[in-house]
């Protein structure tokens, strides 16, 4: 697989790098970012810490596309919805991992995935995609009485709240229910009693915090917790490597993280 990373010199840009570089049937053969990225100009794998591997850090993304077969981006949302066209346009297929994206980002992506298949991941971490598919299950099967809250933890400097992946458990705990996670999200919780049927969110920023997740179903007398942590984020990049694989050759349409396990709570 001939992988092009975006948003390469940013810490999961380098991690993907890392591990890419080291995984038997993957070559990078484009890393870019924006004009003024620190190391414009550099090797992708000295920036890495991996050594030089020939692939310069540049921000010219539809020259390296045009080798790819898998386009990587953890970019900016506010650059998702042009790389996503880039790669359409290329035939190249996306892998996108950048978070808080707008109603555009998401059009564009269903855009291109009429021509190229796509994968927009909330997490791109095996670990949280099961997460995910427990979540729905847990939810289908306990009592609508068992309160659901969500609590997640990142470092300081992540910019978006709640983050992707909370809503992506936040969504998969009202489908268990059979309700919109926008009829029944409570983003910011200030005061009162808890309504019936709530799904609240509790955010904690600090620190180096890679990415904390539980997700408490707590019922009268009992309490069931889904958890998972994220110590290392190379887990986001292994995952990454690993769909980006599972992508490469597929037919053009919309895929989902969970596609790439062999476990699945719904069709």
């Amino acid at each position: 697989m001939r992988l092009v990373i975006v948003g390469a010199s940013g810490r999961m840009g380098l991690a993907i790098a890392r591990v890419a570089a080291s995984t038997d049937g993957v070559q990078i053969v484009g890393a870019v970012d924006r004009p003024d990225a620190p190391g414009t100009g550099r090797d992708i794998g000295e920036l890495a810490g991996v050594g030089a591997i020939g692939v310069l850090l540049s921000a010219d993304l539809p020259a390296v596309l045009a080798r790819a077969d898998v386009m990587v981006d953890f970019s900016a949302p506010t650059a998702t919805a042009a790389n996503l066209a880039a790669a359409a346009a290329a035939g190249v297929a996306a892998l996108v991992g950048t978070t808080g994206l707008d109603a555009a980002a998401q059009s564009a992506a269903n855009d291109a995935a009429r021509r190229v298949p796509v994968i927009v991941a909330a997490n791109t971490s095996l670990g949280v995609t099961l997460l995910i598919e427990l979540v729905r299950a847990a939810s289908h099967a306990l009592p609508k009485d068992f309160d659901i809250e969500i609590i997640e933890g990142h470092h300081r400097h992540k910019k978006d709240a709640p983050s992707g992946t909370a809503l992506a458990l936040g969504h998969a705990a009202a489908e268990g229910r059979s309700v919109s996670l926008d009829s029944v999200a409570v983003p910011t919780r200030t005061g009162g009693e808890r309504r019936d049927g709530e799904i609240g969110f509790a955010v904690v920023r600090g620190g180096d915090i890679v990415g904390d997740h539980t997700v408490l179903f707590a019922g009268e007398g009992e309490r069931v917790s889904l958890v998972h942590q994220a110590t290392d984020r190379a887990i986001f990049a292994r995952g990454a490597v690993r769909a980006a694989s599972w992508l490469s050759g597929r037919s053009p349409g919309r895929y989902e993280m969970r596609d790439v396990l062999p476990f699945k709570t719904r069709a």
